[in-house]
């Protein structure tokens, strides 16, 4: 039995799932879009997830004709259909199906899909040992252009920057704003360990709020150690004692390495090591069951 998908309303074979030409979410990148983790059949901070997308679309005028109770109980069928114990969810909503124009008066109904799959966005022993990053070339979008915190899938800025990482051969890339502040990676929020204090760049200078991030920030927080937003130089970054990065499909992975410069010493901090293992047992205990 392959995936199956629900797609405006239904569900759908994964062969099945067609989307029009004509949708403006594929013409423009015109929708906005959440990835979501389950783990031992219970969805993580599903709550927070749906209240982004929301967020996301409300800031594009797209109004996503389901209620927030509907949504969430249609990830949790999603899920359940596909008999899936740990997976991935993508949800997507686009402007839906208009014209060669764009106007988006021009699209009455708006596309929504949702993906339930595995995902492995890095090899194991990059979590075990910590991996290098370089710093893109791409710069990031400046906040005043678009809003960090919509979460859309106009995500060419965020490509590009990955292409610079795969030239280098490396994973993931550190973004930069226009003025060289550090912002974010390509896929996933960044945060420092300074003297035992942790820092991570502040939303307003073009990082996403991120759902992972703010958990672990919540079990820094528990342990007592110190957090701050805070805006950084890549030299700060650099001179860390230990880095790491944070997101739903990465979870928590260490950066030893950025460019020539070793982070700390050159492997996986306390710190680091800590959270890790603290948001390893909050995905055990924590969710919505399905």
């Amino acid at each position: 039995m392959g995936l199956k998908f629900f797609l405006n309303g239904k569900f759908v074979e994964k062969d099945d799932a067609k989307l029009s030409v004509y949708d403006h979410g594929l013409l423009y990148g015109d929708g906005v879009f959440e990835g979501i983790r389950s783990y031992n059949r219970k969805v993580f901070r599903l709550g927070e997830h749906i209240d982004r997308l929301y967020e996301s679309a409300d800031a594009i005028r797209l109004n996503i004709p389901m209620s927030k109770n509907d949504f969430t109980g249609k990830i949790l069928e999603t899920l359940k259909v596909n008999d899936l114990n740990d997976a991935y969810v993508r949800v997507v909503v686009t402007r839906g199906v208009g014209d060669l124009g764009l106007d988006p008066r021009k699209c009455p109904k708006p596309t929504i899909f949702i993906i339930t799959d595995k995902i492995v966005l890095y090899p194991k022993e990059l979590y075990e040992n910590g991996m290098p990053i370089i710093i893109a070339k791409t710069r990031r979008n400046h906040p005043i252009t678009l809003d960090p915190r919509i979460k859309s899938l106009n995500y060419l800025n965020n490509i590009l920057a990955r292409i610079d990482a795969t030239d280098a051969g490396m994973m993931e890339a550190l973004m930069l704003t226009i003025d060289g502040y550090v912002v974010e990676c390509t896929g996933d929020n960044i945060i420092v360990v300074k003297n035992g204090k942790l820092m991570t760049p502040p939303a307003d200078i073009g990082a996403l709020e991120g759902v992972t991030l703010d958990a672990v920030i919540e079990l820094a927080k528990k342990r007592g150690i110190e957090t701050e937003y805070k805006k950084m130089l890549p030299k700060e970054v650099m001179d860390a004692d230990e880095c790491f990065l944070t997101g739903t499909a990465a979870e928590i992975v260490s950066v030893i390495k950025i460019d020539n410069k070793v982070i700390g010493k050159g492997v996986p901090g306390k710190i680091t090591k800590t959270l890790m293992a603290d948001f390893k047992k909050l995905t055990e205990t924590e969710g919505v069951p399905y």
